[in-house]
């Protein structure tokens, strides 16, 4: 499990108003709850980058005047024009208290279907789990060892460690092995070529008749 540590620096004055002049001055407004007090504080774009732009999940260590609380980013608000981080939200951990939320799906393997010329196309990438932090992973492993051409391998199939719980609908298609244009267009013609040749020697039937 990787961690990223922020440093962070309480807000005296809460409010839009406060907020926007922290924005001016190049901070970060956050908040963090979950814990015994909500608390609010500032940090900078820095100091967050690496735990927002990342497709990793990582756990958050916010360091308050020395005091450090391991969290995890539960909500993050973007500038709808320039992207930049307006506001962020912060989720404390606490031992065996259940939690929700998101972390990338990996695969081990090799698909005979890819071997075979086919194309892994991912189209889940993070898995909504329940947890606690003490059963806490940063992925989930899907095998795609068995994965022929045209097949797909889903929900159902990852194998989730001990005090994991996955949250999303079985049957939904994590990845599937796609047949290139050129197979499906060969198979197409071979399949014509078959059509035409049952249909001209049932022709010849006819006139012999």
């Amino acid at each position: 499990m990787e961690f990223v540590t922020i440093k962070g620096s309480p807000r005296e004055k809460l409010g839009k108003k406060s907020a926007r002049a922290a924005r001016r001055e190049g901070l970060t407004p956050c908040v963090l709850y979950g814990g015994e007090n909500v608390i609010h504080f500032t940090t900078t774009p820095k100091e967050l980058k690496p735990l927002v732009y990342t497709p990793e999940f990582k756990i958050a260590k916010v360091d308050m005047d020395g005091t450090i609380t391991d969290c995890i980013l539960k909500d993050i608000q973007f500038h709808p024009v320039t992207d930049e981080i307006l506001h962020i939200d912060f989720l404390c951990l606490i031992p065996e208290k259940p939690i929700k939320l998101e972390i990338p799906v990996r695969f081990i393997g090799t698909s005979p279907g890819v071997k075979l010329g086919g194309t892994l196309q991912q189209t889940v990438r993070r898995i909504k789990i329940k947890t606690t932090p003490e059963h806490m992973v940063d992925h989930l492993v899907l095998d795609i060892s068995e994965l022929e051409m045209g097949q797909s391998i889903r929900i159902r199939d990852i194998k989730p460690s001990e005090g994991i719980e996955v949250m999303q609908v079985p049957g939904i298609p994590v990845a599937t092995v796609e047949v290139p244009r050129s197979m499906r267009s060969a198979a197409a013609g071979e399949e014509g070529e078959e059509l035409v040749g049952g249909e001209t020697e049932a022709g010849e039937a006819e006139e012999e008749g």
